[in-house]
């Protein structure tokens, strides 16, 4: 049955909710598959920033720990986490994350420690199998935020996480649902308690339509994510070549670490990020600075500042994405309006 002609309740016994629960559970299996874990272990939520709340506030029996770029989702969830630094390439310092599990260990046995599998706003990769390795040895769980890794990346490099937050749209599936796997065994205290639904772990009736489109997505993007990366990849491997042809002093954020295919984060020195966001805008090219789920601004970048610490070069710097429906006219058009932005507003090109 057509989720969206279903108007029957997941919880009800009727036929119609029968129909309605089969739809979820179809969902939840497609969902776990694209992870390679079992379905009980997905719990549906209304989108990225839910799943990380609940990852982290519902297991707080000790200190957790964070690496510091990550999304704001998990920095505003645990404000008082402590902070662990990365490089300059933008990669988490595993020297420093095991010397803060081990000074914590001793007076507060740390419990929790969340490392993001891709940066949302470099790409750049992170070294998930390392940190597990160290957070379990300390007798901490690892959360990971997977949204932006998930469909495009290999996901037996997060197979060792405990938790593992989701979002759908990141998939090509409807904006508003999510997931949160909690390996079995754990306890998790809700953030949204009632009627008990996702095996009372978030309750509220499902949003069937949403989990419906996230169940089709994740069937998707499981059985095409390897052809669709290497297209992608060709595409900012293009845009990056032509901008530093065109540009020697442009900087490629992250260039030197491992990176998923769909993101550039591009610094232009001289240009400030809100004057190329706007600027792009006018030719017809949509761009970030920063994080693109920030609510309608332009913000320093927390994550350009944690990697380059006082290099001003981090306020000068955009976010490219592409996607799925991203092509070589796209590449073509952002190149062309990035060449003519650079010529006009650079400094090194005024005085070339």
């Amino acid at each position: 049955m057509d989720a969206a002609g279903n108007t029957g309740n997941p919880s009800s016994i009727h036929t119609a909710g029968r129909a309605a629960r089969a739809v979820i559970e179809t969902a939840r299996s497609r969902v776990a598959d694209l992870l390679a874990r079992p379905s009980p272990e997905v719990i549906f939520t209304s989108g990225g920033t839910e799943a990380d709340m609940l990852a982290l506030t519902g297991i707080r029996a000790g200190t957790v720990l964070t690496s510091s770029i990550e999304h704001d989702a998990v920095l505003q969830a645990v404000p008082d986490a402590i902070r662990v630094p990365v490089d300059a390439s933008g990669l988490l310092d595993l020297a420093a994350l095991e010397t803060a599990l081990a000074a914590h260990a001793r007076r507060d046995p740390p419990a929790l420690a969340s490392v993001m599998w891709v940066n949302n706003e470099t790409g750049v990769v992170q070294p998930i199998a390392d940190a597990a390795r160290l957070v379990h040895a300390a007798g901490a769980l690892l959360h990971v935020d997977a949204v932006q890794g998930v469909g495009r990346r290999d996901p037996s490099e997060i197979q060792d996480a405990d938790l593992i937050s989701l979002s759908a749209h990141k998939l090509g599936g409807p904006p508003g649902v999510g997931a949160l796997t909690v390996r079995a065994g754990i306890p998790l205290t809700p953030l949204i308690r009632g009627g008990g639904q996702e095996q009372n772990r978030r309750s509220g009736t499902e949003n069937l339509i949403g989990i419906a489109g996230f169940g089709a997505a994740a069937a998707e993007v499981s059985a095409t994510w390897g052809d669709e990366t290497a297209r992608v990849s060709m595409l900012r491997d293009r845009i990056e070549q032509a901008v530093q042809a065109a540009a020697p002093e442009a900087r490629i954020m992250g260039q030197d670490a491992p990176r998923v295919g769909n993101t550039s984060n591009i610094a232009l020195p001289g240009v400030s990020a809100e004057t190329q966001v706007m600027t792009l805008d006018l030719s017809g090219v949509m761009v970030s600075a920063g994080s693109a789920c920030s609510s309608g601004k332009v913000k320093s970048s927390h994550v350009l500042a944690a990697m380059l610490s006082a290099d001003p070069i981090a306020g000068h710097a955009i976010r490219v994405s592409l996607g799925w429906a991203s092509t070589n006219t796209d590449a073509d058009r952002f190149i062309a309006a990035w060449r003519n932005l650079r010529t006009r507003l650079s400094p090194a090109a005024r005085a070339a």
